[in-house]
């Protein structure tokens, strides 16, 4: 068998996805979060249920691991980080340092900290046809607060960690990664996500709330590019942070547009000027990835956006089913 790999966020979305692919490449796999995954069972050989909040636990979880690809985090979608700002913030803090100085002791040879493009400065991002952020743009800081004040913080202690103790780290900024199996509703959901649960709930001609006028900007990475450049950042001699993004930038209304096609209906979009909606223009430079790779994000928006939709307009059906037997049973 490969090498004996621990994915913290497990549960998640993307970390179950990456357990699934490291699994079918024939590593051992450790699953750590503090919840199972929610839409199927975990591929992994094994899976502990441990709050990573505590010390102790990620010291339980990380024991034997030659690598540990850390994407555990208190996150969601743009309503949630902005109104939770102490809470993401301390969860967050607790779970990326305990996890990190575990490493460190348990001998980990490479550790991954998933950071985010939420670290890049506001002010690059206040017009929608904003120019692609490049990873040195981040300093001088000043990255969204809470949640990417956060993630530039660990981003350096990870480089600390790597120069005064020489464990090998490595840092993925991610930008909006989508796909099948991912959470769909509750108000951590992603903008894609979002977009397909509430076209999926629609009829033809119905009208369709927006957050912000529509006009904000933003590139989506499928899941499937995701997994295929976080593992070329792990095996590779790469340490600055890094990209990993599409850099097919669209407005949010043409996101609606996107999934209102594929989902073969006409819709009406109501703009919500008062809901949260974040920065006015965020994409992804990828000129470091294809040059240290020779490779980038290269599937469509609207191609990941179909396996999509499909997917969650199943959820929203089985709900829906759900909720009619019931009410009938009632």
């Amino acid at each position: 068998m490969g090498r004996r790999i621990a994915v913290t966020g497990a549960g998640g979305f993307i970390g179950h996805h990456l357990v699934n692919r490291l699994v079918r490449e024939g590593n051992f796999v450790r699953g750590i979060d503090i919840k199972y995954p929610e839409f199927e069972p975990t591929a992994a050989h094994e899976f502990a249920a441990l709050d990573l909040r505590r010390y102790e636990n990620c010291l339980r979880a990380l024991a034997g691991m030659e690598q540990v690809y850390q994407l555990a985090a208190d996150m969601g979608g743009i309503g949630f980080i902005t109104g939770n700002h102490a809470e993401i913030t301390r969860n967050n803090t607790m779970i990326n340092m305990n996890t990190l100085e575990a490493a460190r002791v348990s001998g980990v040879k490479r550790f991954l900290f998933s950071s985010s493009a939420c670290v890049y400065p506001q002010h690059l991002q206040n017009a929608p046809d904003v120019a692609p952020l490049r990873e040195e743009t981040a300093w001088p800081a000043d990255p969204e607060p809470g949640y990417g004040l956060e993630k530039l913080y660990m981003e350096k202690m990870c480089q600390y960690f790597r120069e005064d103790f020489g464990i090998e780290t490595r840092v993925v900024r991610f930008h909006n990664v989508y796909g099948p199996l991912g959470t769909w509703r509750g108000g951590r959901e992603k903008a894609p996500a979002a977009v397909c649960r509430k076209l999926a709930g629609a009829q033809s001609g119905d009208e369709i709330e927006v957050w912000g006028d529509g006009l904000q900007t933003r590139s989506f990475m499928y899941i499937d590019d995701c997994l295929e450049g976080l593992l070329r950042l792990m095996e590779s001699d790469y340490t600055d942070p890094l990209n990993l993004g599409s850099d097919e930038l669209v407005t949010i209304n043409e996101l609606f547009g996107i999934v209102a096609g594929i989902a073969g209906k006409k819709i009406h979009l109501r703009h919500n000027l008062a809901a949260p909606q974040g920065v006015r223009g965020r994409n992804s430079d990828n000129s470091n990835l294809r040059t240290a790779f020779g490779w980038q994000p290269s599937i469509r928006l609207r191609d990941g956006l179909r396996t999509t939709y499909a997917w969650i307009a199943e959820q929203v059906e089985a709900a829906r089913a759900t909720q009619l037997a019931s009410a009938a049973a009632d």
